[in-house]
Parts: structure tokens; sequence; C-alpha cells
């Protein structure tokens, strides 16, 4: 198994990880009566010691390569987690929590370099197909979790299991990764980071403003679409699962076609026909709320359509911030806006729902879709980096 597999595999391990904390959150709730409150505080807690941790870890990898960092992240993120079992109280589980996001910050930014030294030195874009298969183990890890705690499984234990069989495949993986040979930046990329500083740093906020509009849009489907249903359209339960079913399928699947459409087409046209369809799929959501014939069927083919269209939106912006030639903490740093965006939007779409009603929140991710066809296209142009085709 050649560079790509071994870092599609870290991927895959990263999701199952992911998984095993998002999947016991509600019978670690249980075991500690945290509360509405105390989550929320500990949802707060883990993004915050992420955001801290994310442009740390790119200057960390300018010095020591991003496989350096992957090879400690990846089995700390480990750690960190089954740390998370022997937390006796909400304060101690807050403490392990911010751990836990500074070493999972870390370590979402060294899969991003890994990922684009994949992309640099065999000549073929791998970005969506990778963050394909971390939903894949996302996906797996989850209904392991799902049908454990059905077993009547103590949280703990299975917590602890879970780790202690995650650690060595994470250590195995990591090991495995070769370096890379250097790859030589575009002349482009060289000549803007010699006369053009202070515009090159503009492009690297512009293009995590576009990352943070894409993360903020897919928030607000994967938390809202089937609250959408049930609450505006009068859908039953299941059905709301089914539209939220529905939209994260759609994103899969493109994300592992998104790379071969992105070689032929280019950056700047894949994200403009991202967020086009995007932008589509929330208007038929809206307009799902006012028309009589087939509502729940209309919010749903817009959903799947709001999907398709933000699954490529991330790995695009990072797969042409690679390709430029930026370094680690660039990287880092568009990694940090971009997921600050994906922070901040929940709570800012449910604000305003609680003020304003879901549908007329759900207006601020649909404004973002349009700002993502109509400016990023012109940001990307910006890098200055040379767009990967097929070979």
């Amino acid at each position: 198994m050649g560079a790509r597999g071994w870092t599609a595999s870290c991927y895959w391990a990263t999701g199952v990880l992911n998984a095993l904390w998002g999947a016991t959150l509600p019978a670690t709730d249980a075991r500690l009566d945290l509360g509405p409150g105390r989550i929320g505080g500990l949802l707060m807690a883990l993004a915050i010691g992420a955001l801290v941790a994310m442009p740390l870890a790119g200057r960390a990898a300018d010095r020591w390569t991003g496989r350096r960092l992957l090879r400690w992240a990846m089995p700390g993120a480990v750690v960190a987690l089954g740390l998370t079992a022997f937390a006796p109280s909400a304060g101690v589980l807050m403490v392990t929590a911010v751990v836990f996001g500074m070493l999972s910050g870390a370590l979402n930014v060294a899969l991003s370099l890994q990922a684009v030294n994949v992309e640099r030195t065999t000549g073929r874009p791998v970005m969506g197909s990778m963050h394909g298969t971390w939903t894949l183990g996302a996906v797996l890890g989850g209904a392991a979790v799902t049908t454990a705690l059905h077993l009547n499984t103590p949280v703990q234990p299975l917590l602890l299991t879970a780790t202690t069989l995650l650690l060595p495949t994470t250590l195995t993986l990591t090991h495995k990764l070769s370096p890379f040979a250097a790859a030589a930046p575009a002349t482009k990329a060289v000549a803007e980071e010699v006369t053009g500083e202070v515009r090159r740093g503009w492009v690297v906020v512009g293009l995590g403003v576009v990352g943070a509009a894409g993360f903020l849009t897919e928030g607000a489907a994967t938390d809202w679409a089937g609250l959408h249903a049930t609450r505006v359209l009068g859908a039953d339960p299941a059905i709301g699962s089914l539209v939220y079913t529905a939209f994260f399928v759609a994103m899969t699947v493109v994300r592992f076609a998104g790379d071969p459409v992105r070689a032929r087409l280019g950056p700047a046209l894949t994200i403009r026909i991202a967020g086009a369809t995007a932008t589509a799929g929330y208007g038929l959501v809206l307009l799902s709320g006012v028309i009589e014939t087939s509502p729940v069927g209309t919010a749903m083919v817009g959903w799947v359509l709001a999907g398709a269209g933000m699954a490529v939106v991330w790995p695009v912006v990072v797969s042409t911030l690679g390709t430029s030639g930026a370094s680690a903490r660039r990287l880092s740093t568009v990694t940090t806006i971009s997921y600050g965006g994906g922070l901040v939007g929940p709570a800012l779409i449910g604000s305003v729902a609680s003020h304003a009603g879901l549908p007329t929140a759900l207006l601020i991710p649909a404004a973002l879709a349009v700002l993502v066809a109509a400016a990023a296209p012109a940001v990307l142009k910006l890098t200055g980096g040379t767009p990967i085709t097929v070979n």
C-alpha cells in the first residue's frame, strides 16, 4: 500500500476516533448527569482547544514536518479520548476535553498536510476521497458504538476497549508513512511570497472565509435538516432522520466523485458549480415551507443538492492552498478560520431561529452558499497554485 493508501487509512481511523467521541457523548452525559448547559460548555471547550492548537500545529509542522506532527498527534488524540473515560466529574471531563480538542486540532492540520503532500508527489487530486474515507470511518465507528450501547455495554469499558484497539492501529499507520521528497512551489507562488506578502496574507484570510462559509453551510444542514422537516414541515421523526441521512449520503458520494471532477474542471469552476448547487438546494428548502405539493419531498431534494454542493468546498480550498506552495503555517491559519465558522454557525443559526423562526435562520447558510459561488473562484485564482489534472 502506497502513500495514498496509508494516508487514506489515517483519515479513516480519525473518522472512527471522532465517532467514538460524538456517539458516546449521550452515554457520558447519563453517567455524569451533565445536562444541556454542561454539554454546551464541554463542546465549547473542545472547540476552543482545537482552535488554539491549529496555528501552533502549523508552526510545528513547518519546523518538524507534517509527517512527524501526525506521528504524535494521532496516537495522542486516541490517548486523550481514552482519558475521558476515567473522568469522575464534569470538571475533570472539561479538562480532558480541552486536551482532546487540542490534539484533534493538531491532527486535522497534520492530516491536511499529509494529503497535500500526496497530491504534490502523485500529481493526482485525492482530497475529496480522503474526506470521504473519513466519513466512512465515522459511520463505521458510530455504528459500532450504537451496537455496543444497545447491548448494554457501559460507556467507560466501551471507550477504554475502543481506544485500546485504536491506539496500536494509529501507531502502525503513522509509522508506515514515509517521508516525501521536497516539492518546489509554483513559480508564481514564489513571486507572490517575495513581492506580495500583504496581498497573499489577504488571500489566506479569503480562503479561510470561504472555508468557514462551507463549514457553516454544511453544519446548518447536519444540525437542522431533520428539525426543519419535523418542526416546520410537520414530518414525523422517522422522516426527519431520513432527510438528514439523504444529505449525508449525498455528501459522501460526491466527496468520492469530486476529485476527478476537480481535475477536469479546475478548482475555480468546480467551486462555482458547487456553490450554485448548494444555493439551489437551499432555495428548494426555503420554498418547501410555502408550497403545498410535497413539501417534505421538495425539502429532501434541496438538502441532497446542498450536501452535494458543500461536499467539495473544503477539499478544494485546502488542496488549492497546498498546490500553491503555501507553508504549513498558512494552511493552519486557513484551517483555524474555517473551523471557526463551523463553531459559530450552529449557535448563530439557533439564536436566529429562536427569535425569528428556523426558515429565517436558514437564510444565513443560503446566503453563504451564494457567497461561495460568487466570490470563491476569484479567491482561488489568487493563490497562484498549479491545478492538478488527470494524468
